[in-house]
């Protein structure tokens, strides 16, 4: 199987001389070696299973399945409900199953891993990491290694937990104890620096090329030291590496002078956490990376920093670089890629181009031709506001596509500001007296600025759903404002214990557990809920596991004692009358990150709606021949306003499409917990259910003994912040009309 990993580009790609010839060679040489990836170009017949993470290997959400279609979609109703384990305290789930003949795959909101009968959702077989070494937290997928009939090798099943990339036997949930160390492999080892303090996992399942699997990593965002976000290939059977892709490249290698020449050797970051997608035919694998950390301040990585904010195309068989495009020049507003590109075709001037289409946070859509990456689309360097935070080199530029046209807001000034109630209209404007306003871009600085697309786009991981058949992008994109502000990272005053810790809580630890007040905000949005933390673990213990780390967590061993006791006040309501000198504050990371973001903070008026003009969330229908948008409608509604007779609003969503040939784009993704079919020519409406939760997970469509069914995890909580759940719900067709 062949992996698309979008590598970023900064100036123009080099094609090296004798590219056709090599590559020839390569394709030959794929049908000699033991293992062979046997899958052949896109076509409708190759999209009626589930095997894959988002459908295929080429990521397109796409089902040829027909038999649900927009004559009778309406009559779909649930065919079973799987319920998981009960709910203990604020969990999700964000897992796109994957089906394989009639069984069905899929994590927990506990992350228990689960095999259940793909007719009647009964449970086959159960396995919790937990109990090999894994720890709680977010899945969006599993890993289907096909086995080797010819050499009697059995289909392998591979998740990642914590910092632990698991290997399974799918027929009953045992580890294969001969892969890595009884099972596992450490995602900590093998990256050519040592990280074993710092975190490392895989929210996002690997991609197979024959008998490799290709992962990407998570690693730490925030001021303290985080570990790189390198690419690498392991060994199906034994989990040994096979090669690695520098993200942050080393002396000699391509995109070293973008960096300050120690950056390989102390900055984290630049990794491919959205995922990966393959061309089977050329043996390329793709991705897009995420921003260099600190996430905010760049002063101690001076330079474009190459390969973040980069799609990226490497050969899948060796990891060597084939090109990038980079879509941000040295980020400092967490604009991550957050997705992998998906392989698509695309008709120009009566020429077919084999392309990708990589959305972003931003709400842009960069097309790029895969086999070189140069742009379809004419991509504009424009001038952007510099920063004004000492110290900071900020890059003066950034890439636009000329087309297609922004699928998300692009700027909230006065002209743009909400006009639902005159009262909460005179409120935002009020409080934007004191804010920098205007495009996408605005640096961070000391005066809070809005930010709009916010940190969470725009699109987001569940990434959009392609159609081939009318070579049409499906995208679903958040329109709510969040604000941000930098202050020195060292206190300038004395400053009591508890709000030192929730300075850096902010800072450090609330992209994961949330943002805000304790009360209000921990318990409510937090993938793992330090709510009344201070009941269930002695403070003792949680001072050590800062220190130490445990499982997707990072060691805070970079903090001094006095910041690690701050945030230990702060989660347990202590420290606020103990008095802090500015000179007893701040470790070693201060030196290279003097400034640091107050929190990515929610900017909604006093009724608690999004702070600018609707719709707050859309899905959109791209034409990629023609650069054009074809339709686009508001997505999802706030119930309250529903009553009182207003149209649907749009909802800040999270999770993607999936688009059928039987002309229906399915997506849950919405705070009013909904799962919706809309007709994917017209964008109409067509069927809608109430779900027990969220559905904040891509949904999937397979088909068993003739019937099509229709999976989607109903997990609630995440960063949309409503309320948990735990069920699985499958849709069909009543009996009587599924035949």
């Amino acid at each position: 199987m062949i992996l698309f990993m979008a590598f970023p580009r900064h100036g123009a790609c080099q094609i090296r001389a004798g590219y056709h010839f090599v590559l020839f060679i390569a394709q030959f040489c794929l049908t000699i070696v033991p293992f062979r990836d046997t899958s052949t170009a896109q076509n409708l017949d190759s999209h009626i299973q589930w095997n894959v993470y988002n459908g295929d290997r080429q990521g397109t959400h796409f089902s040829g399945l027909k038999q649900i279609n927009r004559l009778n979609v309406g009559k779909l109703e649930p065919a079973w409900i799987h319920e998981c384990e009960p709910i203990g305290g604020k969990t999700t789930i964000q897992c796109n199953p994957i089906a394989i003949d009639s069984k069905v795959y899929f994590t927990t909101h506990n992350l228990r891993l689960r095999c259940v009968d793909g007719e009647n959702g009964a449970l086959l077989w159960e396995w919790d990491p937990v109990n090999d070494g894994g720890s709680r937290g977010v899945n969006r997928g599993l890993t289907w290694w096909p086995g080797d009939n010819a050499s009697g090798l059995i289909p392998r099943l591979f998740m990642a937990s914590g910092s632990w990339l698991f290997c399974l036997d799918p027929q009953n949930g045992n580890l294969i104890r001969t892969f890595g160390t009884n099972g596992r492999i450490d995602l900590r080892k093998g990256l050519d620096r040592d990280v074993l303090d710092m975190a490392v996992s895989s929210n996002t399942p690997g991609i197979i090329f024959k008998d490799m699997i290709i992962m990407g990593t998570r690693v730490g965002e925030g001021p303290s030291p985080a570990a790189p976000g390198h690419v690498r290939a392991f060994d199906v059977l034994s989990g040994e590496r096979r090669w690695i892709f520098h993200t942050i490249p080393r002396p000699g290698e391509p995109g070293y002078e973008t960096w300050p020449s120690d950056a390989w050797t102390r900055v984290g970051g630049a990794n491919a956490w959205g995922g990966l997608t393959l061309d089977p035919v050329t043996g390329t694998v793709f991705f897009g990376t995420g921003s260099a950390s600190y996430d905010h301040f760049g002063g101690n990585r001076r330079g474009a920093n190459l390969f973040a904010n980069c799609i990226m195309a490497l050969n899948a068989e060796t990891g060597t670089y084939r090109w990038h495009f980079q879509t941000v020049h040295h980020d400092l507003w967490d604009y991550d890629l957050p997705c992998p590109p998906v392989l698509v075709d695309v008709q120009r001037d009566g020429t077919q181009i084999s392309a990708l289409a990589q959305v972003t946070k931003v709400g842009h859509t960069f097309v790029l031709d895969r086999e070189n990456g140069h742009p379809v689309f004419p991509i504009e360097e424009r001038p952007v506001p510099a920063s004004t935070i000492p110290g900071e080199f900020s890059w003066p530029t950034q890439p636009f596509p000329t087309a297609p046209p922004p699928f998300a807001q692009q700027r909230l000034t006065e002209a743009e500001v909400s006009r639902l109630h005159p009262e909460s209209t005179r409120w935002i404007l009020d409080r934007l007296e004191d804010m920098e306003t205007g495009d996408v871009f605005l640096p961070p600085g000391l005066k809070p600025s809005v930010v709009l697309p916010q940190f969470n786009g725009g699109a987001e991981w569940g990434g959009p759903a392609y159609d081939p058949q009318t070579g049409t992008l499906y995208v679903n994109a958040s329109n709510e404002a969040e604000w941000i502000s930098m202050r020195p990272a060292r206190p300038p005053e004395a400053i009591s214990s508890h709000d030192l810790g929730k300075q850096i809580y902010r800072t450090a630890c609330a992209n994961c557990h949330g943002n805000d007040s304790l009360a209000n905000q921990l318990g409510e949005k937090a993938p793992a809920s330090l709510s009344g933390l201070s009941s269930r673990l002695p403070r003792a213990e949680t001072m050590n596991l800062l220190r130490e780390g445990r499982g997707a967590m990072p060691s805070f061993a970079a903090f001094s004692d006095p910041e690690i006791n701050a945030v230990v006040d702060f989660l347990y309501e202590t420290g606020k009358e103990t008095m802090l000198e500015p000179d007893s504050i701040g470790g070693d990371w201060i030196r290279e990150i003097p400034f640091v973001a107050s929190g990515h903070h929610d900017f909604r008026d006093p009724e608690g709606f999004p702070v600018n003009q609707r719709p707050w969330g859309t899905l959109t229908a791209i034409d990629l021949s023609a650069g054009t948008i074809r339709w686009q409608v508001p997505l999802g509604t706030y119930p309250e306003l529903e009553k009182r007779g207003h149209p649907p609003t749009g909802t800040f969503n999270i999770g993607g499409p999936v688009v059928t040939a039987g002309g229906l784009v399915f997506i849950g993704a919405t705070m009013d917990e909904r799962i919706r079919a809309f007709d994917k020519d017209t964008g109409e409406l067509l069927w809608e259910f109430q779900l027990n939760a969220g559905a904040y997970a891509t949904p999937a469509t397979f088909e068993i003994n003739g019937r099509q069914f229709l999976l989607v995890a109903a997990g609630g909580g995440g960063k949309p912040g409503t309320a948990s759940g735990n069920r699985y719900y499958c849709f069909a067709l009543p009996p009587a009309t599924s035949d």
